[in-house]
């Protein structure tokens, strides 16, 4: 990894050619090529399903998106007619309004038909409500409702919307109709972007700084979204795939760059040179990267397990943004770190550094006390945490799955007053009929029975056409689409009234299919999380090489959940704040969604996981103390996952602008919950209160285990980051042998075997001892080696585990800090340090 990174750093302007090269190239492509995304919501083997292949053979011909046109007279007096009832739908002057509309609309390049009330014949009466004040058109497409031309829809809703009056409200429904009332394509993203800039702006203090996560994060969602768009054309990739990879590929790209840019900051701020502080964060920060990355793409593709033809596309479009990000994170960013050099520090940053020398290894601030305060009281954090979430996730017993339509969106749209004005005027089941497929012609008998089942409200045989072998009934249900009844009496046909028939039947339509999907949901859903879990449980087995940790995680992941479902349970089906929100009416959950989030939430939290317990595993292994591991675990990550955090709230949250019901849910229940109550409460409160309770068992793991599993480190080993530059020479002397008379045999102890030993005095430039100077040896990986103050007469000693380039640095009241780079040795290195006295303007300012 620290020769990749080396490259990449030094050979900038072409990786950066090279991005800017494939950007334009997919995006000059994906122009050229178009959008071919296919919504396949049909599941195998299901009574739905079946009866869609039935209808599809028999009426190939109805392959365009039907809309509707609903009109409603209130207020009107009957001019003309001398009645003062209202006014009714078939009166002239109600008419003479909406004939001329509807017979411009049929005259549209793009419209197939448009089936008037005021037609002859039953089917056209029936398009009347009964008290004469609803009426409506059906609007037949050539295309489905993703190929009609937006603009032909704009001129249909226009011209449908100029026949109203005061009296006479024109409303429209419809998938095509939809399209007509989503914001501007990239609203969403651009909002997340611009929130996330902000914070990120305030944790860094840089502009350059602030851009380079955005930048890396940009060129990852770009291409992933170019190349879904390609490959929609080869395989089913639903519409609202790239919406997911956007959300997903940007809250990772941007966290991504986050983690490793903050690591780099750090290093430079310690000592290190730009291009060694760049390799050094790419060789620890940007291996979790990989490694984390690897755990989302795991997560998602652990979507394959419940074996839906709609989720694969997910699948695709997800991964394939994600590995892109995690490439512009480990190969755009060191180039543009490169391009940076020091600018990536603010300049108060720069001026610090160089007047007062590198920072203290310790993190220090709010992050340092919470990390303590954790330590001290791990079973008060833990117990306040655990009673949050529990609280939060009690909603989840409430969980109902099914499928959101237009009756669910804000009430200024117009294609939920279509919806409201049909269910008043034709019954709440009109929006959502159900369609008995019969598997024989003249299925009469079987159309009075279901008319006598308690919950239908009407009954009809389509007529089909002559040679289809087949009946079909319009079955229109007493209760709305979403309600549970309808839910009932799906199973009460499919159950009892078909079977008692003695005919081959199926029952479906847009409401049975979102029913099936929900029934399939429901049963595989266990072995999905189970699988997701396990994988996660595997991976960070190996990589921490403990059983306790990746146990642990997977316990947290599960809290996650449960309290993220609890938060969209209370929102999207209780309706607490939805109005409010600007995001429609309650409803259930869409059926689909928990599988999309559960793999979103559990790559997201093993993110975080990953980042936190590396850093305690890396202290642990090089200290054998749990308690010092977890509380500077701690204080060195919390910051940097709380800011992440917040970018992911960002841009997580803005998909509520997305205009897409289901992009809302899976924004709010991300940002709110699987985000916002993951990295606040579980990961810098939970995770390492339960982690100092279990002590040293957190890095239990069996011998017979160990042996057998893998090495996969998440951390490079310690001579990558404490040893010399591969790119520099190194000088060959002889190794003397070590001094019998010097040797004790103790670390820490001039001479004892394997320890490196400096020492010297700490003078002031007027020669004067310097007592109580604190002297700190530093590792090129950034690590401490040793802390000492220096005695009375200025001297000190320190000691190294080993020969390797170090950094000394040197601080003292009233004198500049120092610093310098160091060899050391097996034979002890002399290191006298001369300090300035510190000026008064400057002590003054401090």
């Amino acid at each position: 990894m620290a020769a990749w990174a080396r490259w990449c750093y030094r050979h900038r302007v072409v990786v950066l050619v090279l991005w800017v090269a494939a950007l334009l190239g997919l995006g000059a492509a994906s122009s050229t090529a178009g959008t071919s995304y296919a919504n396949v919501f049909s599941l195998p083997d299901t009574d739905s399903s079946e009866a869609y292949d039935l209808m599809a053979q028999a009426f190939p011909e109805r392959s365009g998106d039907t809309d509707t046109v609903v009109w409603r007279v209130s207020g009107y007096g009957g001019a003309g007619t001398g009645r003062s009832d209202g006014g009714s739908v078939r009166d002239h002057a109600v008419r003479e309004r909406i004939e001329p509309a509807l017979r411009k609309i049929a005259a549209m390049d793009g419209v197939g038909e448009v089936a008037s009330p005021y037609a002859e014949g039953p089917a056209a009466a029936a398009q009347i409500s009964g008290d004469g004040r609803i009426a409506y058109a059906q609007v037949t497409f050539a295309e489905q409702a993703n190929s009609v031309p937006k603009a032909l829809v704009e001129d249909v809703v226009a011209t449908a919307r100029d026949a109203e009056r005061p009296w006479l409200q024109v409303e429209l429904g419809g998938q095509a109709i939809t399209r007509t009332q989503e914001p501007p394509a990239g609203i969403a993203e651009a909002v997340g972007i611009l929130a996330a800039a902000v914070v990120l702006f305030l944790a860094f203090g840089s502009l350059f700084s602030m851009l380079l996560p955005i930048v890396v994060a940009v060129f990852g969602v770009g291409t992933g979204m170019l190349s879904t768009t390609l490959l929609g054309h080869v395989t089913d990739v639903p519409e609202v795939a790239p919406l997911l990879g956007s959300l997903i590929g940007l809250g990772v790209g941007i966290d991504y760059a986050l983690f490793i840019v903050t690591r780099h900051r750090r290093a430079i701020l310690r000592g290190h040179e730009p291009e060694d502080a760049a390799v050094l964060a790419l060789n620890t920060s940007g291996r979790a990267v990989l490694f984390a990355g690897g755990t989302v793409c795991i997560a998602l593709a652990g979507m394959l397990v419940m074996r839906m033809r709609f989720l694969d596309g997910v699948v695709v479009a997800t991964t394939l943004t994600v590995v892109l990000s995690v490439l512009a994170a480990i190969t755009l960013l060191p180039a543009l770190l490169g391009l940076l050099g020091p600018r990536v520090l603010s300049r108060r940053q720069r001026r610090a550094l160089a007047a007062k020398g590198p920072e203290p290894l310790e993190a220090g601030g709010a992050a340092a006390r919470w990390s303590a305060t954790v330590q001290r009281r791990p079973r008060a954090v833990a117990a306040v945490a655990v009673v949050v979430m529990a609280a939060l996730a009690v909603p989840v017993l409430s969980l109902r799955l099914g499928a959101t339509d237009q009756g669910n969106q804000p009430e200024s749209a117009t294609t939920r007053q279509a919806y409201d004005l049909l269910a008043e005027g034709f019954g709440p089941g009109f929006n959502g009929p159900l369609q008995i497929v019969v598997e024989q012609p003249g299925a009469t008998a079987l159309v009075e029975r279901v008319r006598d089942v308690d919950g239908v409200a009407r009954a009809t045989a389509l007529p089909v056409p002559p040679d289809a072998e087949l009946t079909v009934i319009q079955v229109v249900p007493t209760t709305s689409p979403q309600s549970e009844e309808t839910d009932r009496l799906i199973d009460t046909l499919r159950d009892e009234v078909i079977p008692a028939s003695g005919v081959e039947a199926h029952v479906g339509g847009v409401t049975a299919v979102f029913k099936d999907f929900a029934t399939v949901t429901g049963d595989r859903l266990p072995a999905f999380v189970a699988t997701i879990i396990g994988l996660g449980f595997v991976l960070l087995l190996i990589a921490f090489r403990s059983f306790v940790v990746p146990l642990t995680a997977a316990l947290m992941n599960l809290i996650a959940a449960a309290a993220s479902f609890g938060v969209l349970v209370a929102v999207f089906q209780w309706g607490w704040g939805t109005e409010l929100l600007g995001i429609g009416k309650e409803g259930p959950i869409t059926s689909f969604l928990p599988v999309i989030m559960l793999s979103l939430l559990f790559g997201l939290s093993m993110d975080y996981q990953v980042f936190l317990v590396s850093r305690m595993h890396e202290e642990w292994v090089h200290s054998g103390d749990n308690a010092r591991a977890v509380r500077i675990g701690l204080a060195e990550t919390s910051r940097v996952i709380n800011c992440a955090a917040l970018i992911m709230i960002c841009v997580f949250g803005a998909f509520v602008l997305s205009g897409d019901m289901e992009g809302a849910m899976a924004g709010i229940g991300l940002a709110a919950a699987a985000v916002a109550l993951d990295a606040f409460v579980l990961r810098t409160a939970l995770v390492p209160a339960a982690m100092h309770l279990l002590g040293r068992a957190n890095w239990w793991l069996p011998g017979w285990l160990d042996r057998r599993l893998p090495h996969l480190a998440v951390e490079p080993r310690e001579e990558e980051t404490d040893g010399p530059s591969p790119d520099v020479e190194q000088e060959h002397e002889p190794t003397p042998e070590p001094s019998v008379e010097g040797a004790t045999g103790q670390a820490g102890v001039p001479g004892a075997p394997g320890v490196a030993v400096v020492h010297g005095f700490v003078r002031a430039d007027d020669g004067d001892p310097v007592a109580d100077a604190v002297l700190t040896l530093i590792s090129a990986g950034g690590r401490q080696l040793d802390r000492v103050r220096s005695l009375a007469d200025g001297s000190y000693i320190l000691a190294a585990p080993g020969a390797g380039s170090c950094l000394l640095a040197v601080r003292a009241r009233g004198f500049e800090a120092d610093a310098r780079h160091i060899r050391t040795g097996v034979e002890p290195l002399v290191q006298d340090l001369v300090l300035t006295q510190e000026q008064p303007a400057r002590r003054l300012l401090a």
